[in-house]
């Protein structure tokens, strides 16, 4: 990722290898976890690497991003938008998440079941629902991988998660670079995702960093991305209306919420037709409160339809972010809110794990790879 004083504030995906998703697992059951977005595996192709998704990247603070997770958001949220989305979740007919049955943190706990971490890792990680990757250009099989997991939870009655990353240009050609090799290319990638999302109700996260992170483009390949960006919004919520399609807000140590929500507009995030809002803290540590906040500023100033609502990656922010702006496995993190879609906050849809717990940023291990050591410290108590 680069290194601006505003990309430097965004959360780094880190797609090593092509694995194809990343998830940890879990009920809506109560509990503080936070989830990388780790290697699953074998996600639905076992003959694929597995996807090495975002490593956070809280950093350097400048007069428009902070790094301190309060000092860019404003203290009272604005419930104008309020509840539709909650409401919505609230009321659907799959209430729980899916957790998918193949990632690194479920093979660790499976071939070390004496290790003495592994209670704990296993109850308050591996036993999460958390979103699956699909980070690799392989346009042959990304429906059929794609359709695995959306199958699967549709065959429990679950809502899987799912993060479309493969935007040309991504990361700014940082450690997650990568991605479609032009974006005629990836428009096809997309119609071809959509595909695979069935009928059942299915949250898509789409695009870490990809609305965030876009000073390294020019106004004109700004503008290219925004514009294939929306189309993907249309693209995947006509493939299956019950599809909810969140576009990337940063988060709130990063741009202003008048900023990022003006560039939000931009690539159609107000729009019903592309989006249902918005999601934030991807890969992060800023805490709950301070997303609530910010997320509820953006909603309000991006003026849309009244259903746009938010969901929130607390994978790893139960302590907030490291004062330091420290993003690589930083010390004294630890899990935050267990994943639910339903938050009982107004305008919030859904607190996710995006990120899986336990997979390095880079520091702990290669980009991606689960570290138990890792993992025992973010969940322990």
């Amino acid at each position: 990722m680069g290194r601006g004083a505003m990309v430097a504030a965004a959360s780094v995906v880190v797609a090593v290898g092509t694995a194809t998703g990343m998830l940890s697992a879990l009920d809506d059951r109560g509990g503080s976890d936070e989830a990388r977005p780790g290697l699953v595996s074998d996600s639905p192709s076992p003959d694929l690497p597995p996807v090495v998704p975002p490593a956070s990247a809280p950093a350097a603070p400048s007069a428009s991003a902070s790094a301190s997770p309060s000092a860019k958001v404003s203290a009272s949220p604005s419930p104008k938008k309020a509840s539709p989305g909650s409401t919505k979740a609230r009321t659907s007919t799959a209430t729980r998440l899916y957790r998918h049955p193949s990632s690194q943190v479920l093979d660790w706990v499976r071939d070390n079941p004496h290790d003495r971490r592994a209670a704990v890792i296993e109850s308050r990680i591996a036993d999460r629902p958390a979103a699956v990757w699909f980070a690799d250009y392989t346009p042959a099989t990304i429906t059929s991988r794609v359709r695995a997991v959306t199958s699967g939870g549709a065959a429990q009655d679950r809502v899987p998660v799912v993060v479309a990353y493969a935007i040309p240009d991504r990361d700014c050609g940082g450690a997650s670079q990568g991605g479609a090799p032009d974006l005629g290319a990836y428009d096809a990638w997309i119609d071809r995702f959509a595909a695979g999302l069935g009928s059942g109700e299915v949250v898509v996260v789409l695009e870490p960093d990809a609305i965030a992170q876009s000073d390294c483009l020019s106004a004109a390949q700004r503008a290219d991305r925004f514009a294939s960006l929306a189309r993907a919004g249309r693209v995947l919520k006509a493939a299956n209306p019950g599809a909810r399609v969140y576009f990337d807000a940063g988060h709130s140590g990063w741009r202003p919420a008048a900023e990022q929500a003006a560039l939000l507009k931009q690539a159609g995030a107000a729009s019903a037709a592309s989006s249902d809002g918005i999601f934030s803290n991807v890969s992060n540590f800023h805490t709950t409160a301070a997303e609530i906040a910010y997320d509820r500023q953006i909603l309000d100033a991006l003026d849309g339809p009244p259903g746009l609502g938010a969901v929130i990656d607390t994978s790893r922010n139960g302590n907030g972010a490291p004062p330091d702006g420290e993003w690589c496995d930083p010390a004294g993190r630890k899990i935050g809110r267990a994943p639910t879609l339903d938050t009982g906050e107004p305008g919030i849809d859904a607190y996710l794990w995006v990120k899986l717990p336990g997979e390095s940023d880079g520091c702990k291990g290669t980009p991606g790879t689960f570290s138990p050591s890792y993992a025992y410290d973010l969940a322990s108590p």
